[in-house]
This record gives structure tokens, sequence and C-alpha cells, in this order.
């Protein structure tokens, strides 16, 4: 992997991946852009210990724009946008617009492919591992960020999520705390240790294979299932078979792995409601353990992918219960969801 770093016409960073040794990027940015001045605010709320983002500088983002007019495309007949270079792989830049900024975080757009039609599901092997070669390599240059508590990697997809780009990317943000979820699931760590004296990951994932009933997909070195107690119609968690703390931490085999389930596992998805459906939309959530946190290798690296799609022509929307007290109700029950997305491997 080669990565080149320069910047944007405001100053922003602008870095490239490339498969080959040889490449060469040049171009330069010629847009006219002042610098990007937003700033947002980091409140807490007492009563649940969360912490708030507040970004209004994001009301003017840019929203579902014509095909030729899209930001992510490679800069070629005209065309104004972030990445000045007639082609790309790969590439990653600091979002214009984004939530957090200003000494308080950061957060990054990862552009998975030059190609404007295409999806994740759609890259070949060479190219998904190219992916996660800019996650890790973010993933360590945020981390020693100062301030940077967690770095997340993830990518929406689909207009049902509130994706405002069609063009296949993904996002980073870098947490100047740890998120609310993941405070729940070290305090949930330390609970089992104390009472078990096991790892939680470790037991989670080891029942699943032992029962095998929710397990999608598994190799040597990766094990896909539906969880147990699953808030999403059709969800699955996707965990190295030897448990790492975040992506750095990952050997060259499950790194070498990866490329192939993670396709297979997208390429099913798009699958589940029939031919005749839309592409299936999605969230995809890496989990890795915090930077700060003295105990992080307790901490179980895994991949969160789930749809809001319940059915055809059908979606689950987050209602009074989950909205109001994020008590979750699912439809579906997790057993069928996984018969569903392995069955569809086949069709």
């Amino acid at each position: 992997m080669k990565k080149t770093v320069t910047t944007l016409a405001d100053g922003r960073e602008l870095i490239y991946y490339d498969s080959r040794d040889d490449t060469v990027r040049t171009a330069v940015d010629p847009r006219p852009l002042a610098p990007v001045t937003s700033r947002s605010e980091i409140r807490y709320d007492e009563l649940t210990g969360d912490h708030v983002a507040v970004a209004s500088h994001r009301q003017s983002r840019t929203y579902l724009p014509p095909a030729d007019a899209c930001p992510l495309c490679p800069a070629r007949d005209g065309r104004e946008s972030e990445i000045p270079e007639e082609s790309y792989e790969v590439a990653v830049f600091e979002n214009r617009f984004p939530s957090l900024s200003g000494g308080v975080g950061r957060c990054e757009v990862v552009c998975f492919t030059d190609d404007h039609t295409a999806s994740f599901a759609d890259l070949d092997e060479e190219r998904a591992r190219l992916v996660l070669d800019a996650w890790t390599d973010r993933t360590a240059e945020l981390s020693a960020l100062p301030g940077v508590e967690q770095v997340y990697c993830f990518e929406n997809r689909g207009r049902e999520i509130g994706v405002t780009l069609p063009h296949a990317h993904g996002q980073i943000y870098a947490f100047p705390y740890v998120t609310p979820r993941t405070a729940l699931t070290r305090r949930r760590l330390d609970e089992h240790r104390r009472r078990t004296g096991r790892n939680l990951f470790d037991d989670l994932v080891a029942r699943e294979r032992a029962d095998a009933e929710r397990v999608v997909l598994e190799t040597e070195h990766w094990i896909a299932f539906v969880p147990y107690a699953a808030k999403w119609p059709y969800e699955v968690h996707l965990h190295p078979t030897r448990r790492v703390p975040d992506l750095l931490a990952l050997d060259e085999a499950a790194r070498t792995d990866f490329a192939q389930v993670y396709l297979e596992l997208l390429r099913r998805f798009d699958r589940i409601f029939g031919p005749a459906e839309p592409p299936t939309p999605y969230i995809a959530a890496w989990h890795q353990a915090p930077f700060t946190d003295e105990r992080r290798e307790d901490f179980g690296l895994h991949l969160e992918l789930f749809t809001v799609r319940r059915a055809s022509g059908k979606l689950k929307f987050l209602a009074g219960t989950e909205s109001g007290m994020g008590a979750f109700m699912n439809d579906i029950r997790p057993e069928d969801a996984a018969r569903r997305i392995r069955e569809v491997a086949t069709a």
C-alpha cells in the first residue's frame, strides 16, 4: 500500500491509498475555497451521562446532488470535487461539515471507489483489503491526536439510513470521549470478569459457535452471526476468531481473510429481500476499544452490520419505545433472520 498525503484548497487534509507503490498523486485542488471555520461544541447531559455534539453549521451541507455534481467523484471533465485526481482507488479527507471539530475531535470521509454507481459489495477483494488498510492507518493516526479517546469507522448506505451522498463512502469519527455504547459494554465486561473470571466476548462467540443456529458465516479467522438478542430486523456481528482490541492488532492472516468474508456478507445482505428490491440500506459499524482504556485488551474488535428494512417495502422505524426509552422490539426472530441470510447465499 502507498499512502500519499496532501491538502485541499481550504487546508483540509486529503490522503490517497493506492495498491501500487509507483502511483503518483500530484493533482492540486483548484477550487477557490475559504478556510473552514466551523466549530462544534460538546455538551454533557447530567441526567444520562451522555455527551451531545452541537454542530449547527451542518445544516448547510451538501444534500443529494445530481450525479454530475457529486463531490466524491474524481475531478475530471471539469467537475469540481473533493478529490482533485482524475481517478483514485481509496481516498480519505477531512469532512467540510464535521460533527466534531475545533479541538473536540475530528471527522473524516472515506471514499471506497471512484465509480459513482458502485457499492462496497461491488468491490473486488484487493480493493476491500485496501479499505481495511486505510481504516487501520486512520485509526492509528487519529488515536494519536491530543484528546482523542475512541476511533469509530463506519458506513451508512442508502437514503433510508439518511445518506446525503449516494457515492460509496464511509466515515471515521475521532471522539474526544468514550461513546455511551462502548462505556456500557466496558461495564458489562468488568461485571462478567468479576462474576466468572472469563472474558465476555470470548464467551459470547463460543456460545454462538456451539449453538450454530444463528451463525451465518465462519472461516478460520472470522465468524459472523446474528446475535441472540438482535435489535434490528437483520443484524449480523462479525468477529475475528482471535480476539483483538482494535484494527491495528489484526494479524496478516485475518486481514487477508477479511475481504472475502465481508464482501460475501454484504452480497448476502443485498439478496435478503429478493432481486426486485432496491439495494438493502444498512449501517456497518466497527467497534474498537477506547485508546485511553487501561484494560483495553479485554475488548473484542467486531463489526456490526444491520438494516432498517424489515420486509419488502417496509422499514423499521424507531417508535416510542425505542426512541423514548431505548427499549427495542424486534419483529423477526434472530434464528429466522440467520436462516434467511444463509439461504440467500445460493439464491
